[in-house]
């Protein structure tokens, strides 16, 4: 995602402060960029500014994650700066994808009517593509998204901003700011225009000289803003079985085309266009039931599901350990784990099974060390100590586990 953990682990806690960037780490970094960024031309500078972008956008996230007023409003500026001098670039103008990240960086300052002028302003710039561009099908879909998260239930959301862009989105026609109502008629439009277009590219015959990488991400990206706009305009059933029809049609094709050919080619990359559209459906899930009563049970099958499927997907595991939480019963969760401990070579299960049993030793111990008047929990919990001692002694026993600082850092620190 444009960035890697070079000279810090946040996984540990040291005191009360978390660890963030080193200093020499930063500095490592930053000279890698500047010197590429002066090696570089053409389309390789803006992937760099790409790159670049996103790992200021991290550091950004990184200190409203910890709070940090004051460095955030110094990372804010240092990264507004380096975005606006990006785009001033020739090559960069009309860069959808600098466009986003701008906006994005905007949003996530807090500065919302900012962001919209950037959103508005690229959507407006960005040309008349509609459902066949990948970049302002991306574009509209994080605006898109970005605007429901504002909402703070789904009545009326019909008549919000974000159906406004993903309305205008296939009209194929310049892009009209918001101006505070949408109109029936473009709502059905839009919703045929939607269901057309999402089953041209379910029924696409494999055709090796297209561009593959593209139209995955064009195919993520509309099943995205397809099912968001039904989610929007009818309700979360109907964008979830958007999501079960294109996952489908994916997992067939993928198989399908594995067993004619003995590999995957083609158009369509269809493990990662699953993955992404698995991580969209169950993302939409946690949001509505933020947002209303909504059962668990879907969320946590789709999850088990897709972890069966990418057991080194770390934004899934975020969300299983998230939903796990709330559930007094950790057996179900243990078992799940130690099924897909064992099926997979990937680190990502083993470390957040741990991360999991060491936030539940955490409540635990919380809860026993509430001062209640003159009773004192005085049962030492040795039980979750020892099963996490195991899962650490299993891990590091694994192939990969035996090469993974980050794993036995995580066990020295523990035992300590």
């Amino acid at each position: 995602s444009g960035f890697n953990s070079i000279g810090h682990m946040d996984t540990m806690l040291r005191s009360r402060h978390q660890i963030g960037h080193y200093k020499e780490g930063e500095e490592f970094i930053q000279n890698v960029f500047h010197v590429l960024s002066q090696i570089f031309t053409g389309k390789e500078k803006s992937n760099l500014a790409i790159c670049w972008l996103q790992y200021e956008i991290y550091k950004v996230i990184q200190c409203l994650q910890a709070k940090k007023k004051k460095k955030l409003k110094a990372q804010g500026r240092k990264s507004k700066k380096l975005a606006k001098n990006f785009l001033k670039a020739p090559d960069n103008r009309n860069n959808l994808c600098l466009w986003k990240l701008y906006a994005y960086l905007e949003w996530l300052l807090g500065n919302t009517d900012d962001a919209r002028k950037v959103f508005d302003t690229a959507l407006c710039t960005a040309g008349t593509g509609g459902l066949k561009s990948a970049q302002l099908c991306s574009l509209s879909l994080l605006y898109a998204q970005l605007e429901v998260e504002l909402l703070e239930s789904i009545e009326g959301a019909v008549m919000s901003r974000a159906v406004h862009i993903l309305t205008k989105l296939t009209e194929n026609g310049p892009y009209v700011p918001y101006s505070g109502q949408v109109l029936s008629v473009n709502v059905l439009k839009a919703r045929k225009t939607y269901e057309h277009a999402l089953q041209d590219y379910l029924s696409k015959t494999p055709d090796s000289d297209q561009d593959g990488v593209n139209d995955t991400d064009q195919l993520v990206n509309l099943v995205g803003c397809y099912a968001l706009f039904q989610y929007l305009t009818v309700g979360i059933d109907a964008a979830v079985l958007i999501y079960n029809q294109a996952s489908e049609n994916l997992g067939a094709s993928g198989s399908q085309k594995c067993e004619n050919t003995g590999e995957n080619f083609g158009i369509l990359n269809f493990p990662t266009a699953l993955e992404a559209v698995t991580l969209l459906h169950t993302n939409l899930l946690r949001f509505h039931m933020k947002i209303s009563v909504y059962p668990l049970n879907p969320l946590r099958e789709a999850l088990t599901e897709a972890l069966k499927r990418y057991p080194s997907n770390q934004s899934l595991w975020r969300s299983y350990i998230h939903i796990q939480r709330k559930s007094h019963s950790a057996s179900k969760a243990r078992r799940f784990f130690d099924s897909v401990t064992r099926s997979a070579n990937s680190l990502e299960p083993w470390l957040f099974a741990i991360q999991a049993e060491q936030m539940r030793k955490k409540l635990t111990e919380k809860v026993q060390r509430a001062d209640v008047g003159e009773i004192h929990c005085t049962i030492p919990e040795t039980g979750l100590t020892n099963r996490i001692v195991a899962l650490f002694e299993h891990a590091v026993q694994s192939e990969n586990g035996t090469h993974c600082p980050l794993l036995w850092r995580m066990y020295l620190n523990f035992m300590v």
